[in-house]
C-alpha cells in the first residue's frame, strides 16, 4: 500500500484499487462525534467485507453517494455508470418502460471502489440475480415517530413473539438511523406481491392487538405518536439497507446485526455501533445459522389465519 496527498493504493483481494483524495472529510466532527475521512471509510469497508459480502453477493444495489460528505448533496444511483471498471458485476433488471443496470458487489475490491466513489450507504434488493422476482428476505422496518427508543424495543419483542408463533425464524438489526429491522429468511418460492401481502397481514395483526401503539398507516400525518410498522420494502425494485453498511449520519453509524439477547441492552439504540466498533460486533456472528433457514409461507399463512380467527 502506498500513499500520497491525492491517491492511496489499496490491496483488496486479488485487485489493487486507487482511492482518490483519501484525506477528504466525509463525516465532519462536531465535538460530540469524531471526524472520519474517505480513507477511514475504505478501511472500515475492507475490514468488514468478510461479514458484509454474504449479504451483498448476487443482489442488485442502489447506491447512496455523498461526493462532498454528509453535509453536502446526495444522490441515489441505480444505473451503473459506463466508467465503472469492467471487473465490477452488473445486472440488467426490468422497470416500467425499460431496464436498469444495477451494480452488484461480489468482492472486497468492489466495496473499496464504491467507497472511493463516496458511496456511504449500500441499499440492496431482497432478491438475487437470476431470480430477481423471487425475494429470499422479508423485512419489517420498525420506524418510531420520535427519538424515544422504548417503542422500538417493545415492537421488536412483540413482533418476534408473533413470528415465533408462526414458526418463522427472524433476525434483528439496528438501522444506523432511527429504528430496527426485523429480517425473516424465506425460501425464494414466492413473488414480491405474496411476500408484501403476508408481511402486511402480520403487521396488521400486531396493530389489531395494540392499536394505540402501532400503525401501518403510510401517511405520516395519520400516524400520530404511534410506531410505524413499515412493510413497503417488500416490493419489486424496493431496497433495504445492507447489514454492516454505513449511514450518512454524524459519527458514521452502522446498520448492525444483533442477537435477540442484545435487545435488552440499556445502551442499545439505532446508532449504537459505528465504523469504530461494528467489526467487533460482526465477529460475534449474531445471526449465526438464521439466514440459512428460509421458509415457505404456506404453513405460516395458515397459522396466521388461525390466530386471526
Amino acid at each position: 500500500m502506498s500513499r500520497d496527498a491525492d491517491v492511496r493504493t489499496v490491496r483488496a483481494g486479488r485487485r489493487t484499487v486507487e482511492v482518490h483524495r483519501p484525506g477528504k472529510v466525509l463525516f465532519p466532527g462536531d465535538g460530540r462525534t469524531k471526524e472520519y475521512t474517505k480513507s477511514d471509510l475504505v478501511d472500515y469497508y475492507r475490514a468488514v467485507a468478510p461479514f458484509m459480502l454474504p449479504h451483498l453477493r448476487g443482489r442488485p444495489l442502489m447506491l447512496e453517494r455523498h461526493p462532498d460528505g454528509v453535509g453536502g448533496p446526495k444522490f441515489m444511483q441505480k444505473n451503473t455508470p459506463d466508467g465503472y471498471p469492467g471487473w465490477i458485476d452488473r445486472v440488467e433488471v426490468t422497470k416500467e418502460g425499460g431496464t436498469v443496470r444495477h451494480t452488484v458487489c461480489d468482492d472486497t475490491a468492489t466495496l473499496v471502489f464504491l467507497a472511493d466513489q463516496a458511496c456511504l450507504t449500500l441499499h440492496r434488493w431482497l432478491s438475487r440475480v437470476g431470480r430477481v422476482d423471487r425475494p429470499d428476505r422479508m423485512v419489517f422496518d420498525l420506524d418510531p415517530s420520535g427519538t424515544d427508543f422504548a417503542p422500538v424495543h417493545q415492537a421488536a419483542w412483540l413482533l418476534a413473539e408473533l413470528l415465533d408463533e408462526l414458526r418463522l425464524p427472524s433476525a434483528l438489526m439496528t438501522t444506523g438511523s432511527r429504528g430496527l429491522h426485523v429480517v425473516v429468511p424465506v425460501n425464494g418460492h414466492h413473488d414480491f406481491d405474496e411476500i408484501r401481502e403476508f408481511a402486511k397481514d402480520v403487521a396488521d395483526a400486531l396493530v389489531a392487538e395494540h392499536p394505540e401503539k402501532f400503525t401501518t398507516e403510510a401517511r405520516k400525518k395519520d400516524r400520530g405518536d404511534r410506531l410505524y410498522l413499515d412493510v413497503q420494502r417488500n416490493a419489486y425494485a424496493q431496497t433495504a439497507v445492507v447489514p454492516y453498511t454505513v449511514r450518512a449520519k454524524p459519527g458514521a453509524p452502522v446498520a448492525t446485526p444483533i442477537s435477540w439477547t442484545q435487545l435488552d441492552d440499556p445502551d442499545l439504540d439505532a446508532r449504537r455501533w459505528s465504523i469504530e466498533d461494528a467489526v467487533d460486533q460482526a465477529r460475534t456472528n449474531p445471526w449465526a445459522g438464521v439466514m440459512t433457514k428460509g421458509r415457505a409461507l404456506g404453513p405460516a399463512r395458515r397459522r396466521l389465519n388461525a390466530l386471526r380467527g
